[in-house]
């Protein structure tokens, strides 16, 4: 890595610090910010409770309507009591009830809850979820959520829920739960074609959760949990992590709607594909509350009123596990391509691609081994760097030579250290470089190769749901934080605690800047050495920022991150130890004369290019100074 290589990093660094100090808000920013956000929450629960007392005041009044008019088409089913009915399998636990006839809890299996009292978690109940299947009639609507079904067919995998009306027709939900996570229902209208218009068609899905909290970090968990969605012949795309949007429109046909967090996810899926203009809704709960976010989809799909062909549904209700959800999603009796798997974040398309045909394959087959997750952390690691090696190498060896190189070109430059002669010099130490068959380049290709690789640990380990609860030395659980200290305020850029993988990962990230930076001092020649000294406390900022960055990750990907910077020290200084500079002089000098007895040998890369420039630098000089003279 030269000298502009670290310069570009050093001045990124100092423009995210830089951006993060402006954009600080300041005391009487941050007090009206506060008042803001109270009378916002305010308006905003005042707005909520007034929309839940007109929904309950509308509901009242249709049910009180339908009540009193025996004529109304279900009215026998808008009176009776709730019963559930309870799906399961080894997998999942799946609670029906029998007023409004969807599901009204979902049980996960063998998973500790965020509490570690019981293993199961609770994806949602009747008190954070809804669905309701509205249909638009001639004279009335029928709204599933307002009606009692009588439950039939009932199996530990499957339940028939009916709707009688007062023709003899009727609405029927039919469930059928697999093996697994996956759960095929359908909606089918019998003997009510004459209650729907001729040109009546869709039904209207009105899907709403108040997701909980299922791990620990809360802000952590917050950044991966979101409303994600699939088009149709297309890619997935989701609604903002961390801005409210409510009733946002998505324009193209989707083939599924998910209500996804960190390690697991309700997925619903349209056989007939969910309409254009989908209104989706995500709003960011307060820390403390015990939920993420307030999540909404506004769907709809086709709809037979004959009774002929019934609407088809499915749902994915279960962990966020790469290699699972491709085996699960075999279940699926639709023939799409569903891609449920991109529910679990890889990262953008080259590091997902590195996830997704290396990290996972090398992390299954450690595992099955037996190791704990610290150990196959550490092999991961082991692994990559032995990957890596003969480039880092490569690296090292490029900046062992500009090193022993470099009393040689001092001497050779020294008569330039005029400012306007830093050209020449430039010129000239690329011109010496090349003629001992050196590439000043040589050490940035392994720092562009090992820095997806970097980003490809930053989405993977995040995200490995195998890393939940998983315990490792000091740490209870390698996918959030360990904290050594934690306090009950919330303090800006640190939060409530301090994590000790943190800690260690920028504490090892300062003594491995130091170590490249005195590499880096070696071989830098002249004013580059002097400059090199001014920017040594820059690169400590660094560490600093990764501090505030990754207090809250976590501590898998921080461990990761430490041992990753042990390793690559490890490595450094066993190159310096095992490099010896004498022989290696002498290769470079052999190198010297071979170039020299060959004189016709042209200059190439970036010698050559630095010649080219410094002779149209000194043609543009000439044309000025005879342009002087005329005058």
């Amino acid at each position: 890595m030269n000298r502009d290589t670290l310069i570009g990093f050093v001045l990124i660094a100092l423009v995210l610090i830089g951006f993060s100090w402006y954009n600080q808000p300041s005391e009487e920013q941050i007090e009206a910010a506060r008042k803001q956000d109270s009378i916002a929450a305010a308006i905003k629960e005042n707005a909520a409770k007034k929309q839940q007392a007109e929904a309950a005041a509308r509901k009242a009044k249709a049910e009180q309507a339908a009540k009193g008019d025996s004529t109304a088409l279900f009215f026998q089913a808008l009176n009776g009591s709730a019963q559930d009915v309870v799906l399961k399998n080894d997998k999942v636990e799946l609670t029906l009830s029998t007023k409004g006839g969807t599901i009204s809890k979902a049980v996960i299996k063998d998973f500790l809850n965020v509490d570690n009292s019981k293993n199961e978690v609770i994806l949602f109940d009747e008190k954070t979820q809804q669905m309701n299947f509205m249909l638009a009639g001639k004279s009335e609507n029928i709204i599933t959520q307002d009606l009692y079904f009588t439950p039939s067919n009932i199996t530990d995998n499957t339940v028939t829920m009916t709707a009688q009306a007062a023709n003899g027709g009727s609405i029927v939900l039919a469930y059928t739960l697999g093996q697994d996570y996956f759960l095929h229902f359908t909606l089918q209208a019998n003997g009510l074609s004459g209650a729907f218009a001729p040109n009546y068609k869709n039904v209207d899905i009105e899907w709403n959760d108040l997701v909980y909290q299922q791990e620990k970090g809360f802000t952590f968990e917050n950044r991966y949990t979101s409303v994600t969605y699939k088009k149709n012949n297309s890619g997935t795309d989701e609604l903002s992590e961390t801005s409210e949007k409510i009733d946002e429109q998505i324009e193209e046909q989707l083939d599924w709607v998910a209500f996804k967090n960190q390690f697991f996810s309700a997925a619903l899926i349209s056989k007939d594909n969910f309409a254009a203009n989908a209104l989706l809704t995500s709003i960011p709960q307060e820390k403390g509350s015990g939920y993420l976010k307030q999540m909404g989809a506004k769907l709809k799909t086709a709809f037979d009123p004959t009774g002929v062909t019934p609407s088809e549904f499915e749902m994915y209700l279960g962990p966020n596990d790469f290699r699972l959800i491709k085996e699960v999603e075999q279940q699926s009796t639709f023939g799409k391509d569903l891609d449920l798997e991109q529910l679990v974040n890889l990262g953008w398309w080259l590091v997902r691609w590195i996830n997704r045909w290396f990290t996972i394959y090398v992390f299954d087959w450690l595992t099955s081994w037996g190791f704990s997750m610290g150990i196959v952390l550490i092999l991961i690691t082991l692994l990559l760097k032995v990957i890596t090696f003969p480039m880092v190498k490569k690296s090292y060896m490029s900046s062992a030579k500009m090193r022993v190189l470099k009393p040689k070109l001092e001497e050779a430059t020294k008569q330039y250290d005029k400012p306007e002669d830093q050209m020449k010099k430039q010129q000239e130490m690329m011109s010496l470089y090349a003629k001992y068959g050196v590439s000043p380049l040589g050490g940035c290709l392994p720092m562009l190769i090992q820095f997806p690789i970097w980003m490809a640990m930053f989405f993977f380990v995040p995200n490995a749901i195998q890393l939940r609860r998983e315990s490792f030395l000091w740490i209870d659980d390698l996918s959030t934080y360990d904290p050594i200290v934690e306090w009950g305020t919330n303090i800006w850029g640190i939060g409530d605690h301090l994590s000790l993988t943190c800690i260690l990962f920028c504490v090892a990230n300062v003594l491995y800047s130091y170590m490249t930076m005195r590499q880096q001092k070696d071989q830098m020649v002249g004013q580059q050495a002097e400059q090199m000294k001014m920017m040594q406390w820059m690169m400590y900022l660094m560490p600093v920022m990764f501090f505030f960055m990754f207090n809250d990750y976590s501590s898998g990907l921080n461990f990761y991150y430490f041992i990753s910077l042990f390793f690559s020290a490890a490595i450094m200084w066993t190159l310096r130890k095992t490099t010896n500079d004498e022989k290696l002089l002498a290769i470079l000098e052999a190198k010297y004369q071979e170039n020299k007895n060959n004189p016709t040998k042209k200059t190439s890369g970036l010698a050559a290019r630095l010649e080219a420039m410094q002779k149209q630098a000194e043609e543009l000089q000439r044309q000025r100074q005879q342009q002087q003279k005329r005058k």
